[in-house]
């Protein structure tokens, strides 16, 4: 393997600092979703195409192979390198609505459920509806042809794109949108202006390669190049930019593409029909697609199994005694609600014919179609979640003609049982003859490899003598790169390889993906899974839940926290504790101290992974005697502990910075970035007590006031002088004399716990890892709130998300006493809804909102009950397309104010352009970061219901 020179590549960007090549970088960089890992020898954030350009001939210069970086939830192996690997992710995210949404301009970075939020006010969508939406992006989806359960063959990315500005090996950049793309490739490119139109000369004058071409690209179809560029296009630019989708990063760096959009179908009705088998089910798919169906989704019968032990899974599949049974997830779609009816009732009408095993009826309603769609998508995460420790799980797919495909997932299971491949569920796109099946074990010791080497050889004949492809949406990749010519023949093969020539003539781009002469090549560069902590070791490495991480442009995501934590298990299991060290010198910032915990992870994660509880574990772990010692004398004395910081913030919001900064930054030099905040002029003065008197009547509910309500006052307020609210009358009051007024207004009554000024969610000992602490505030509350509420007899309501949160977990803990009931957690938000809102009058509103949720109001589901408060605030109220955590997570945007500044930067951006009346959150201190972020003062919804609704 070639040394890399670093002086090239840091010669080729702006700022050297984006080349990076220390142990930590290498390895949280090196893992995607496939099975396949090497490591790179650095890893380089791009900035643009220019960038890339000289990337590209610094990397051809010195022979090292380079290959490109987005989402990196491909499953074939193509995005993976040990050379340089350059990250365009974080800087390529522009997103230009064109033509009334008809029409979009987009950078690869973006995210495909982020470029659909762009579209939705148009009523437009993207073409290709990958599985993978949340974090896959557009980069992958032009480079794998992408597709998914609704595109087929007629939305994909090859069909709906327009044009691409690429950026070729040699570093030259050609927009073939442009009038004079085809002059300009000739004279900038001539080789290969000419090489395009020879072969597709010598394509078209042979009528073999013709048919096959034809035959092969009638299914889906990601193997090789896409050779129906050749046939569908005359000029050698349009042939170039269709040549790039499906290139897998072989041939140029797509810089940014021009898409046609698609209609985006709001009206659905889904429904699940079971068969007594594959074959009946086969038979159906005809009369299904002719019906109009949208989407028809295959389960086999271990796929039924396994949907039995998934929570929520419909009687149809609970209730059924699974033997040889397969169904099929039918969905129609329409713009209009009589156009769906007229569907629905033609997929009603057909349901007595198709021999059905159990009976079926199609639902629009939203909770049961999502209860259908819950069990056809959990159940990779069932199966690859629950896999044996260590070992790791491959997803392939295949294609057939429809009328195979019966017949072919039947020998798939002969093929499974006669490896001893367990838990080999199949599922996938019935309509376009495309299933997914998963293969899990070690794939290390050589009799492992030798199965898969024979179950592989198997299935390739099994595919290639129905006609079918060896893949159809994931890529070939590194994973089929050997069977491509066996696929296609000598010939194409042939043209193929001229294609990589004239394209990359140094052969310096992504070697060893998409074609592969080594026969082994498939069988090398397997990753290995060593367990590590019993909350990751699931972990799939998908990355979907990178895009909601609110470190990810700044240190590790999610993924990478758990691979470098393999990676430095893997060196001490090889011996290197040299390289163990290196990876844990720089781990602790990296993923430890810089880690909100706020649990977004587990939200997009489909195994449910939350990787703040490994972050927890290990700050645990991590502390010692004498940092335990002091946050338990704090959970015994929290009353002083609050009132104390309040007075603090008070005298110092008195002062002037610069009597501040200067002995705050030298503490946090002395005692450590992690120990002492940093003050920030954003930050209010002290708060008030939360004690209120005994209420005269009976009490409707337990009220238990948040504690940074204590320590960090209201905005609109200075040390607790009033500013002007919205209805331009006090402002300042906080949520706590909110919510209260508000109660009173419904009717309400509430009963604040004795001693609430020392009590506490428990939220900053678990987030620290402070066990003692948390032991002891536990116990406190849990006791309180069991005297307020009478043993559980009324609701506790708090009115910080992330406090509700934090008492909700605390409660978790708490076993009743025969006779007692278990406590009840309410947000006051979600309060609010239920109980206030339909008793307030008539009122004015604000003209606009701009609203933040927080990590803790998604988790706990309450976002709709936020946003009908919101809706009662403002006429129009507006959620940024980047919102996310604001990452200011107690006290770690104090601590880390650059992971605060990195989570919000571009929904701070994107609210400065709304011009909002008003700004609202439901959780003090995430208002204290979007404040920091927007210069606007963000309050607590409920302060500003209750200025709008007074009389």
């Amino acid at each position: 393997m070639t040394t890399l020179q670093l002086a090239g590549l840091r010669e080729a960007v702006a700022d050297p600092a984006q080349v990076k090549t220390r142990p930590i970088d290498l390895h949280a960089n090196a893992h995607d979703a496939s099975h396949f890992l090497l490591i790179p020898q650095a890893v380089v954030t791009a900035g643009n195409a220019d960038e890339v350009g000289r990337l590209l001939r610094a990397s051809a210069a010195q022979g090292v192979p380079l290959t490109f970086r987005s989402g990196g939830t491909s499953l074939s192996g193509q995005a993976v390198s040990d050379g340089v690997l350059v990250d365009v992710r974080r800087n390529f995210r522009n997103v230009e609505v064109l033509d009334g949404g008809a029409r979009v301009r987009v950078q690869p970075g973006v995210t495909v459920r982020a470029l659909n939020a762009r579209l939705a006010p148009y009523g437009r969508k993207f073409g290709p509806d990958p599985a993978s939406e949340s974090a896959c992006t557009v980069g992958g989806v032009v480079a794998n042809n992408s597709s998914g359960m609704n595109c087929g063959t007629v939305d994909n990315a090859y069909r709906t794109l327009e044009s691409v500005t690429v950026v070729l090996p040699s570093g030259t950049v050609i927009d073939t949108g442009a009038p004079d793309a085809d002059e300009k490739l000739r004279a900038l490119e001539p080789e290969l202006h000419a090489g395009l139109a020879d072969l597709a000369g010598r394509v078209r004058g042979n009528s073999d390669s013709v048919g096959r071409i034809r035959q092969q690209f009638a299914m889906k179809n990601t193997m090789g190049y896409g050779l129906n560029s050749l046939l569908d296009f005359d000029s050698p630019a349009e042939m170039m930019a269709h040549l790039i989708v499906g290139s897998e990063g072989t041939l140029g760096f797509v810089a940014e593409a021009v898409f046609r959009t698609i209609p985006r179908l709001t009206h659905a009705a889904t429904g699940l029909l079971v068969f007594p088998d594959l074959q009946a089910a086969n038979e159906a798919l005809p009369a299904l697609v002719e019906s109009g169906a949208a989407t028809v989704e295959l389960m086999d019968a271990l796929s039924l199994k396994v949907g039995q032990t998934l929570k929520g899974t419909p009687a149809v599949v609970q209730d059924l005694t699974v033997r040889d049974h397969a169904a099929l997830l039918v969905e129609y779609s329409a713009e209009l609600a009589e156009g769906l009816g007229a569907l629905r009732q033609r997929g009603e009408r057909m349901l007595t014919h198709l021999g059905l095993a159990a009976p079926a009826q199609f639902t629009g309603d939203a909770s049961a179609r999502a209860r259908l769609w819950h069990l056809r998508k959990g159940l990779y995460a069932s199966v690859a979640g629950a896999r044996p420790q260590g070992t790791t799980a491959l997803l392939e797919d295949i294609v057939v003609p429809v009328p195979a495909l019966g017949r072919t997932c039947r020998e798939l299971v002969g093929l499974f049982d006669k490896y001893s491949y367990a838990n080999s569920v199949i599922f996938g796109h019935a309509k376009d003859g495309n299933v997914h099946f998963m293969l899990t074990d070690g794939f290390t010791t050589q009799q492992e490899l030798d199965r898969y080497s024979s179950f592989t050889e198997d299935m390739v004949d099994l595919v290639l003598g129905e006609g079918g492809s060896l893949k159809a949406e994931h890529g070939t990749g590194r994973v089929m790169a050997p069977y491509v010519r066996r696929q296609y023949g000598d010939e194409l093969y042939g043209v193929m390889r001229r294609i990589k020539q004239l394209f990359d003539p140094s052969g310096m781009l992504n070697p060893g993906v998409l074609m592969d002469d080594d026969p082994q090549a498939h069988l090398r560069h397997i990753k290995t899974a060593p367990p590590v902590a019993e909350e990751v070791d699931r972990c799939v490495s998908c990355g979907y839940c990178e895009p909601v991480c609110p470190s990810k442009d700044l240190t590790l995501t999610p993924r990478q926290r758990i691979v470098t934590l393999r990676a430095i298990e893997q060196a001490r299991l090889d011996g290197d504790e040299r390289l163990a060290r290196q990876l844990e010198k720089d781990y602790d910032y990296e993923s430890v101290q810089t880690c909100a915990v706020d649990g977004m992870c587990q939200t997009a994660c489909p195994v449910e992974i939350n990787t703040g509880l490994l972050v927890k574990r290990i700050r645990r772990s991590e502390a010692g005697a004498v940092e335990n010692g002091v946050w338990n004398a704090a959970a015994k004395h929290w009353g002083g502990v609050t009132r104390g910081a309040s007075l603090a913030l008070t005298v110092v919001n008195k002062l002037p910075a610069a009597a501040v900064v200067p002995p705050n930054k030298a503490a946090r030099a002395v005692l450590g970035t992690d120990t002492v905040p940093l003050y920030s002029a954003e930050l209010p003065g002290g708060g008030s007590a939360r004690k209120r008197p005994t209420p005269d009547g009976a009490p409707d509910a337990v009220y238990f006031p948040a504690c940074v309500g204590t320590m960090f006052g209201p905005a609109g307020s200075d040390s607790g002088g009033a500013g002007e609210g919205a209805a331009g009358g006090a402002a300042g009051s906080g949520v706590q004399y909110s919510f209260e007024q508000l109660c009173q207004r419904a009717g309400v009554t509430l009963l604040v716990p004795d001693g609430i000024d020392g009590l506490c969610c428990g939220t900053p000992w678990s987030s620290k890892g402070m066990v003692a602490g948390q032991a002891t505030m536990r116990e406190k509350t849990l006791a309180a709130l069991r005297q307020a509420t009478r043993d559980g007899e009324l609701p506790i309501v708090c009115d910080a998300s992330s406090c509700t949160e934090g008492l909700r977990q605390a409660v978790e803990s708490d076993e009743p006493m025969p006779g007692q009931r278990e406590l009840r957690i309410v947000d006051a938000v979600d309060f609010a809804a239920q109980h206030i809102l339909p008793k307030l009058p008539d009122h004015q509103k604000l003209e606009s909102l701009a609203l933040h949720p927080t990590c803790s109001s998604t988790r706990m589901g309450i976002n709709n009950s936020l946003n009908a408060v919101a809706q009662a605030v403002a006429e129009r109220v507006e959620v940024p397309d980047n919102w996310g955590c604001c990452a200011f997570a107690g006290d770690r945007g104090m601590l880390h104010p650059e992971l605060t500044a990195s989570a919000t930067a571009k929904q701070g951006r994107e609210v400065a352009e709304m011009g909002a009346s008003a700004h609202a959150s439901c959780n003090r201190t995430c208002e204290l970061g979007m404040t920091r972020a927007t210069g606007k003062d963000y309050r607590h919804v409920l302060e500003l219901l209750e200025e709008m609704t007074r009389s």
